[in-house]
């Protein structure tokens, strides 16, 4: 036994002593053959690059934007400031510091907090900066050392300092402490105070976790991280506790976008980056990590957009107005159109993605797919007549036609066509209100959309964003099919290695009939409804629906062909603000500007493509007329009038189209 545990020891040491003898057999080796680049060429070729799906560019991320100081141009107290954040021994200890990578470790493991201290030294920091990439692995982990300790026996601690001031990026396209400066703070480094450079040696360490302009949680952490800085100066002497004491936090300046994300591309390139920074993609690996990012947009598509827009949107807005169009592959998620306003530079909320606005009769085809479900024909018969009350938990819920409008006894085929509210409401109710909401859920409409199973959800009083309704739609021409939308397709490293492949998530959600039929009823909108300005001209099978809410406040247009869903909306910052007058329109409706602007997108996106023509309808119920007029009991009429503001009798409860 003895012998046993001799012979296993034996082998033990053997095998350790292999293993450290191949280590720095491996290490001697990359020292020898790792070379120090020029830092400039480096980072000036490390822009990320944005494309198109066919691999053309839209744009680079990482465009260097840098201004060289001298060492003896930059206040001591900035320097010490970096220094207490981030290598507090610089000038007394060796380029590798093993006790202060330990050291980190554990209390970034004790505290849970993987951002709140590094291991790296300073001269490690700018080797990896300045010559490698953000990629973590062992093999760029070797090299940073092994530059770091070629750094330290070819320059001074006074020219590595400079260098790594230069070169290091802050965050908001600004790399070294000149350009920050001028950034975070409208100044030269000269004249930054003790504590504005504490607030930027506080971000050098991951911007994006600490650039206060990206929200409360980022401001909180910056704020702890600055006093951990002027905390570090005491400590090592550079402040006394006096001098700490009496300083203040400082105003940061408001993050300013570059000229780069001027106009429409602005909102796509931006979208790109939040999406990238979903995915785990840091700002500072976009802005110095050379990937290639090929997104899902089809040039074809998105130049449509942009002309569409330009062409049939309305000529003079005010600056509260917001218009947007998303345009996706049925059946895929991809999306290959996006148009999230005319200019990034002038207004930063991106319309197809981040604003919300009510939908109005763009949710009715929820309704009707919940009334297919439950066997309720195209061909049902119900009443038009205006205004009907119906019960809403025991209130009297009024609606109106748009303009008030008698249509008498039709179908549904008819009072989708023309956007019949009175007769929605009662199918929506009739189908089971709860079988509406999860429809919309079914077809697109996420859950950080609030919906209520009330008598109102088929009037769209419900707001999402445009990339849902347009998600939603496609699902529909997909005969049923729910794909996730997607934006970024792929992700190629420095090294032309995939990083990131998006996938195709998708589910059969409805059933083909009842798809089958909807698209019958709402291609009949666009050849005689409130929507026959989408299909004018463009050759093809079509189908959609508009959508305008109360006053005009909004409006959409949601259609398809086989190929594409499309959802254009125009709406105002002020939700309950009246588009009316907009353009020379007085009446600002989903049938006026957003189709017209439908239209064109699509006559230019399909242009050359062959026309694909949608499935027959199933006729779910049968084609003889059945009558739906006693199917939701209405209460007195006369209570219409007594619950009608005084605005809602201008233009009604809910609009028509």
């Amino acid at each position: 036994m003895n012998a046993l545990r001799g012979k296993l020891f034996k082998l033990g040491v053997f095998t350790i002593g292999i293993g450290f003898i191949l280590g720095v057999l491996g290490f001697a080796y990359a020292y020898f053959t790792v070379s120090i680049p020029d830092p400039n060429a480096f980072v000036n070729s490390q822009s990320t690059i944005i494309q198109y799906a066919d691999g053309q560019e839209i744009g680079r991320l990482g465009s260097e934007n840098r201004t060289v100081v001298k060492l003896a141009g930059i206040p001591l107290h900035v320097r010490q400031a970096v220094m207490a954040a981030e290598d507090r021994n610089f000038y007394t200890q060796s380029a590798v510091s093993p006790i202060g990578i330990a050291r980190a470790l554990f209390n970034n493991l004790k505290s849970g907090d993987l951002n709140g201290q590094g291991g790296s030294t300073i001269t490690q920091q700018y080797a990896k900066t300045a010559f490698l990439t953000p990629e973590r692995t062992i093999t760029r982990k070797v090299k940073e050392l092994v530059i770091a300790m070629k750094l330290q026996n070819q320059m001074s601690k006074d020219d590595i300092l400079e260098s790594y001031l230069n070169t290091i990026y802050f965050g908001r396209g600004s790399y070294g402490i000149q350009t920050a400066s001028e950034v975070y703070f409208g100044k030269s480094v000269s004249r930054l105070t003790i504590s504005e450079a504490a607030i930027l040696a506080s971000i050098l360490r991951s911007p994006g976790y600490y650039d206060p302009s990206y929200g409360k949680e980022n401001t909180a952490r910056l704020k702890a991280r600055w006093q951990y800085v002027i905390d570090g100066m005491v400590t090592k002497k550079w402040l006394t506790k006096d001098e700490a004491s009496k300083l203040s936090y400082p105003l940061i300046r408001e993050r300013v976008t570059s000229g780069a994300l001027a106009g429409p591309k602005g909102y796509v390139i931006s979208w790109a980056v939040r999406e990238l920074e979903k995915l785990g993609f840091t700002e500072a690996q976009l802005q110095t990590g050379g990937y290639v990012i090929k997104t899902t947009l089809e040039k074809k598509n998105q130049d449509a957009a942009v002309r569409a827009m330009d062409a049939r949107g309305p000529k003079k807005t005010p600056d509260n107005f917001q218009q947007a169009l998303v345009s996706i592959r049925p059946g895929t998620g991809e999306i290959v159109a996006l148009y999230g306003g005319k200019d990034y530079l002038v207004k930063q909320l991106n319309g197809a993605t981040q604003s919300i606005t009510q939908a109005g009769s763009s949710f009715k085809p929820f309704a009707l797919v919940a009334a297919l479900e439950q066997g309720i024909p195209l061909s049902s018969i119900w009443s038009g007549k205006s205004p009907q009350v119906f019960d809403d938990v025991g209130k009297p819920y009024p609606v109106f036609n748009y303009s008030n409008e008698q249509e008498g006894e039709i179908d549904l085929i008819y009072a989708t066509a023309h956007s019949i509210n009175t007769i929605y409401v009662p199918l929506g109710i009739k189908a089971g209100l709860e079988n509406v909401v999860d429809v919309a859920r079914r077809a697109g409409i996420p859950t950080s959309v609030a919906l209520m199973p009330t008598p109102s959800i088929t009037l769209g009083v419900a707001s999402p964003h445009v990339i849902d309704m347009a998600s939603a739609y496609a699902t529909f021409a997909a005969n049923g099919i729910y794909a996730t939308p997607f934006f970024i397709k792929e992700v190629l490293g420095a090294n032309k290695g995939v990083l990131y492949e998006g996938k195709i998530q998708a589910q059969q959600v409805f059933q083909p009939d009842v798809m089958a039929d909807l698209t019958y009823a709402l291609s009949q909108g666009t050849k005689s409804g409130t929507g026959v300005a989408a299909a004018i001209g463009v050759g093809r099978p079509t189908a959609g629906k508009t959508g305008t809410t109360t006053d005009n406040a909004s409006a959409w247009f949601n259609g398809y062909t086989a190929d594409f869903a499309t959802t254009v909306a125009m709406f105002m910052d002020n939700a309950t603000q009246s588009l009316n007058g907009i353009g020379g329109n007085y009446a600002f409706t989903g049938g006026t500007f957003p189709a017209q602007v439908w239209n064109t997108y699509t006559k230019l996106a399909q242009k050359g493509m062959p026309a694909t023509q949608f499935p027959e309808p199933a006729n779910i119920g049968g084609t003889d007329p059945v009558s739906y007029l006693d199917a939701v009991p209405t209460l007195d009429p006369e209570l219409a009038g007594k619950y009608e503001s005084g605005a809602t009798k201008k233009k009604k409860l809910a609009a028509k189209q």
